[in-house]
């Protein structure tokens, strides 16, 4: 029967009153739960692997685990944050990272990247929370080691030729086998997780080394590849990323890139079910420890990457032109695809946008161009496009690879849509070689075009998009230099190839800002042009309240027969506020 104070009878359930208050350790040490709290979601991330050195493979990504569990109030919870594996400065095998620990949630270590450095023990990536990336062997490192469910990360990717290495294993996805025997395989992707109220990325793997381009690292804080006896990039700290490999054979310079660090991180949920009385409603309302109504709300995206800059050849018969850069990473959902779901509760949602730069172009003979950087809303990344490749040189991959250089034999456009995803976020760079002449960058919407025997090959073509409810053609590639006619700029955007006597001459032209579009390449004593910046663009129902920040990022409500829908566009790296 009833009660006087209006409750109901019925069964008892858990509750917690932890006010969603959230604590991030970024190093060992003790948590102490409030009195009220009895259930908590856990983000366990342990240390990710260190990338090899000689032809090093990537490092695997540290565990990631991300669950609901059962504690006390009031009482102490130690925490073991993980460390990565220290940098690989000998010709061996990366260090694998360390485990993070919270309460009865272990994360494993990621495995470090494998080594082809003539000694078969070494070859293969180490087992771990995602696996690291393997040379010379069949298979990367294990990942999910030791199992748990859902599983906590991936496997490492490998390559079979003695001058490129595998990827290593992200929390979402493998690491990626080397794509031709020079180049390395990119790191596998790490996954989103909002438990801070924004969405943060974790436990990409590390880029695999190669002889003419290394492998990107996972998004996710993964680090990338080198080639040339140059060091390779560390995972990022506090994401436990794995650390790039690197290549240096016979004992070069360059070291495999440290794992980056892990993180644990708690949220004291608040949390009931089942049966309440009113008096229990009403004081739990009062202080403020009542469970928030979350809502969802989809929204269209596109989000273009920083294009990649322009490579400049040198003065050596058939070897003047340097290749265009390759467009940014061109991702959306409009119209027709699949869109985003955001959830915000009783306070405002807000959301960090970043806006990829472009990569600058070479302005040194026969000098690589600078690959662009990505762009980021929520759980989705777009790669910067590959910078246009030198002399005897591959473009570098991206989201749009880069043009090959010219010289004396063929030389591919770098890779595009890497890492991969679906639908493709670009195109691959065009070939260059003899005569001078060399590759387009690849555009968002069409291959880079090879060199001819009249001129260098020019931009791929971009994408049109109408989400702001005008056409707008972005992410062209960037056109080859060439010393007898330059490559023109892919539609889009792309900045035009410059070549031609005297020397020194005009510089190859600018990808246009904040369409992600590729900078022309040139040919010696010239300066390349630079890849244009990205661009993020949101599409919300109209009962939606949209704000962007800084300033210079603006908000606009959509004329009929768009049904007042709210766009923000971010032309800089700022954050989107939905109520």
């Amino acid at each position: 029967m009833a009660k006087i104070n209006g409750g109901i009878i019925g069964v008892i359930n858990p509750t917690s009153f932890g006010k969603c208050t959230v604590t991030s350790q970024t190093s060992s040490g003790t948590l102490t739960t409030q009195p009220g709290t009895r259930i908590v979601q856990t983000l366990v991330v342990a240390g990710g692997g260190a990338g090899g050195k000689w032809v090093g493979a990537g490092g695997g990504a540290g565990g990631y685990r991300c669950v609901e569990i059962n504690v006390c109030g009031a009482t102490p919870y130690s925490i073991t944050v993980g460390g990565g594996g220290a940098t690989t400065t000998s010709n061996a095998r990366g260090a694998s990272g360390t485990p993070s620990i919270f309460s009865t949630i272990t994360s494993a270590g990621g495995g470090g990247g494998g080594a082809g450095n003539g000694v078969p023990a070494c070859f293969a990536g180490a087992s771990g929370g995602s696996g690291g990336g393997s040379q010379g062997v069949p298979a990367g490192g294990a990942g999910n080691t030791p199992p748990v469910s859902p599983p906590q990360g991936n496997g490492g990717g490998t390559t079979v030729s003695g001058n490129s290495a595998g990827g290593g294993g992200g929390a979402a996805a493998v690491g990626f086998d080397g794509p031709s025997p020079l180049i390395g395989g990119a790191g596998g992707a790490g996954s989103a997780n909002s438990i801070t109220g924004s969405p943060v990325t974790y436990s990409g793997g590390g880029g695999g080394a190669g002889c003419s381009s290394a492998g990107a690292g996972g998004a996710g804080g993964g680090g990338a590849g080198s080639i040339s006896n140059n060091n390779a990039t560390a995972g990022t700290v506090n994401t436990g990323g794995g650390g790039g490999g690197s290549r240096a054979p016979g004992g070069g310079a360059g070291n495999g890139g440290a794992g980056g660090s892990g993180i644990v991180i708690v949220k004291e949920l608040n949390k009931a079910s089942g049966v309440w009385n009113l008096k229990s409603q009403f004081s739990a309302q009062k202080s403020g420890t009542w469970p928030a109504i979350y809502d969802s709300f989809d929204v269209d995206y596109l989000i273009i990457a920083g294009g990649g800059g322009g490579a400049v050849g040198q003065n050596a018969g058939n070897s003047e032109g340097g290749g265009g850069g390759g467009a940014g990473g061109y991702r959306t959902s409009f119209p027709g695809g699949t869109k985003l779901t955001l959830t915000n509760g009783y306070s405002p949602l807000s959301v960090p946008v970043t806006v990829g730069a472009g990569g600058a172009g070479a302005s040194s003979d026969n000098t690589n161009g600078t690959s662009g950087t990505n762009s980021i809303f929520s759980t989705i990344t777009s790669t910067g496009g590959g910078g246009g490749g030198k002399v005897s040189t591959i473009g570098l991959s991206g989201g749009s690879g880069g043009g090959g250089g010219s010289g004396p034999a063929p030389n591919a456009g770098g890779t595009g849509n890497t890492p991969s995803v679906s639908p493709s976020q670009g195109f691959d760079g065009g070939i260059g070689g003899p005569g001078g002449k060399s590759g387009g960058g690849g555009g968002s919407g069409g291959l880079g075009g090879d060199k001819i025997p009249g001129a260098a090959g020019p931009g791929g073509i971009g994408t049109s998009s109408s989400i702001t409810d005008s056409s707008v053609t972005r992410a062209g590639g960037g056109g080859g230099g060439g010393w007898d006619a330059s490559g023109s700029g892919g539609p889009g955007g792309g900045g035009a190839g410059s070549g031609g006597p005297p020397a020194p001459g005009p510089s190859g032209g600018a990808g246009t800002v904040n369409t992600g579009s590729g900078g022309g390449g040139a040919t010696y004593a010239r300066t390349a042009g630079a890849g244009g910046s990205g661009i993020v663009i949101i599409r919300a129902p109209s009962a939606r309240t949209l704000g962007a920040a800084p300033g210079t990022n603006t908000v606009t409500t959509l004329p009929a027969p768009a049904g007042s829908c709210k766009v923000a566009t971010f032309t800089v790296s700022g954050t989107l506020t939905v109520s």
